[in-house]
């Protein structure tokens, strides 16, 4: 089949802890909580326009037609999502660009960028390119993030993103409050047994669930910042 380039916009979401749930629950608990992330996911791509084009380990990649649709979609699942207890907290990558397409499969930089910023996102968060934000018309009941600028894995200059929200974001108590069930279940999920010490995998993540990333990042040095 002859490949193709199109400009699309890709989402990236997968689970907080996914690794370390694995190492402490086992391979056949994973593969259940990974297929549970698929059956929420799915319901919800058609009012988008949205399509799924693979799913990899706790991961699934989905392409909209529209950034618009992208970062509601985005939203949503993050959403629902959160509510659902028997899920790790969930996190999306958002980035809009030209990618080929080729034997059912996409590729290039621009799906590079959207599993990066998956990577890059904190718990509950969607983290939208800016390149995505300013495709996308004025979106009522999204509110946003300042903007951050993400050194990514195997990409070359800084690419500057914001955390989509379908809600004010709570702060204070309420935020930790806020927290609080995907914490438990974290570490419910994390605690092989009552009173056993997490391992430093279950620990970190803990620590990425409840801290941002983009709260954890260092200052960037300056000279990093030139075009």
């Amino acid at each position: 089949m002859e490949a193709t380039t199109t400009s699309s916009t890709f989402l990236f979401c997968d689970l907080v802890g996914f690794t370390a749930l694995a190492d402490e629950q086992g391979d056949q608990r994973a593969a259940e909580v990974a297929a549970g992330l698929y059956s929420a996911v799915r319901p919800l791509l058609a009012p988008y326009g949205a399509e799924e084009i693979k799913t990899i380990g706790d991961a699934m990649m989905l392409r909209c037609p529209e950034a618009g649709a992208a970062i509601r979609l985005g939203v949503q699942i993050v959403d629902e999502l959160g509510a659902a207890p028997a899920l790790p907290p969930v996190r999306v990558g958002v980035h809009t660009g030209p990618a080929i397409h080729s034997d059912g499969d996409w590729y290039g930089a621009t799906v590079n960028v959207a599993a990066r910023l998956c990577s890059a996102a904190g718990g509950g968060e969607v983290l939208v390119s800016d390149q995505t934000r300013r495709g996308a018309e004025r979106l009522r009941g999204i509110t946003w993030g300042e903007e951050r600028l993400h050194w990514l894995k195997n990409v070359t200059r800084p690419v500057g993103a914001h955390v989509a929200l379908g809600r004010a974001p709570a702060t204070g108590l309420a935020g930790i409050r806020a927290l609080a069930p995907g914490l438990r279940r974290w570490v419910a999920a994390a605690a092989v047994g009552a009173g056993r010490r997490l391992s430093a995998s279950a620990r970190r993540a803990v620590v990425n669930l409840s801290c941002p990333s983009s709260s954890l990042s260092p200052p960037l040095p300056p000279s990093r910042w030139a075009p």
